[in-house]
């Protein structure tokens, strides 16, 4: 629940930094005419409804499960990360080209430039703060991962899509406030156009990004390689049990994973033994896995394991 509550409170930061960055940009590029800064107005009102979506998402993966969703409504928040990285593809990227294409065919002076530097400057303090909460939160998580690495590995999209988006966000306002340079002191309003240009790229990139790790993660992950070390560690420590074949994992939610586990038990229990040992087992993996949301047991032996697997991966089966 705390690792909920953080990941809410991230979201709930960018979205307050976004809404009022959205408003002071969009006046100032009516109030200027400069296509980067409508570019980047767009840009955070697009961010802004983005970090709703995320909120929405995580609602609605809390939600119990009930007849028609044993597993609950998990992936949910996957459904609406995935449509938040399609949102800043088609719209914030793709309105972004349109303007700076637009400027460059139509080049037109900019008015009152300096209301743009005052912006940009409000503007970088806001996504700073919140660039900052949600590094913060992700450096927490990501231990002694590389960036990279902790990116992929990660099963909550909000922790590095807020973080995406205010990266993007800040790269965008250098953008802008390059573009509005140049097109000033040189007396060439293209540049603009160029910027507007650049930061539609920028958001492109970064949404092909988040749209990959989204669909990943739509549809089925395996939880982390920690946690089933953990689970197979439990459950070998069971003098009843012989051998830990292997494990597969599904992983629905951040906090809501789905565990089977093969296991090969001695050949003198008699069946309410067994069920006893697999009630220790399953308890104990969910006493220190609370996200372990649902576990299936299975008494096999190693070779039916390894043939389930075959018929299952082929020759990647390795359990």
């Amino acid at each position: 629940m705390a690792d909920e509550l953080t990941s809410k409170h991230v979201v709930y930061a960018a979205l307050a930094a976004n809404v009022l960055i959205a408003v002071t940009k969009a006046a100032a590029a009516f109030w200027t005419g400069s296509s980067a800064m409508m570019s980047e107005a767009l840009h955070s009102l697009v961010d802004s409804l983005n970090e709703v979506l995320l909120l929405y998402g995580q609602h609605r993966a809390s939600r119990p499960p009930d007849a028609q969703h044993p597993f609950g409504h998990g992936r949910e928040l996957y459904f609406w990360s995935f449509i938040v990285a399609l949102l800043i593809f088609a719209v914030g990227s793709g309105v972004s080209l349109y303007q700076g294409v637009e400027q460059l065919i139509d080049p037109h002076p900019l008015e009152s430039p300096w209301i743009n530097y005052v912006v940009l400057a409000f503007a970088l303090v806001f996504e700073g703060i919140s660039w900052g909460i949600s590094l913060k939160q992700f450096h927490r998580h990501r231990g002694r991962l590389t960036f990279y690495e902790a990116f992929r590995r990660s099963k909550d999209p909000p922790s590095f899509m807020v973080l995406f988006e205010d990266s993007a966000a800040l790269l965008g306002i250098f953008i802008a406030a390059a573009g509005t340079f140049a097109a000033t002191h040189l007396q060439k309003p293209e540049f603009d156009g160029v910027a507007s240009l650049l930061i539609g790229l920028v958001l492109g990139g970064v949404a092909m990004l988040l749209a990959r790790e989204s669909k990943s993660l739509l549809i089925g992950e395996s939880a982390s390689s920690e946690l089933t070390h953990s689970v197979k560690e439990i459950a070998a420590k069971n003098p009843a049990v012989l051998r830990v074949n292997g494990m597969l994992t599904a992983q629905l939610a951040p906090d809501q994973i789905v565990v089977a586990l093969s296991l090969e038990f001695k050949d003198d229990l008699r069946v309410p033994e067994l069920e006893e040992r697999v009630i220790e087992i399953e308890t104990s993996i969910r006493r220190q896995h609370g996200e372990v949301t649902a576990l299936f047991i299975k008494p096999q032996t190693p070779k039916v394991f390894s043939e389930t697997l075959r018929e299952r991966f082929g020759n990647e089966g390795d359990g």
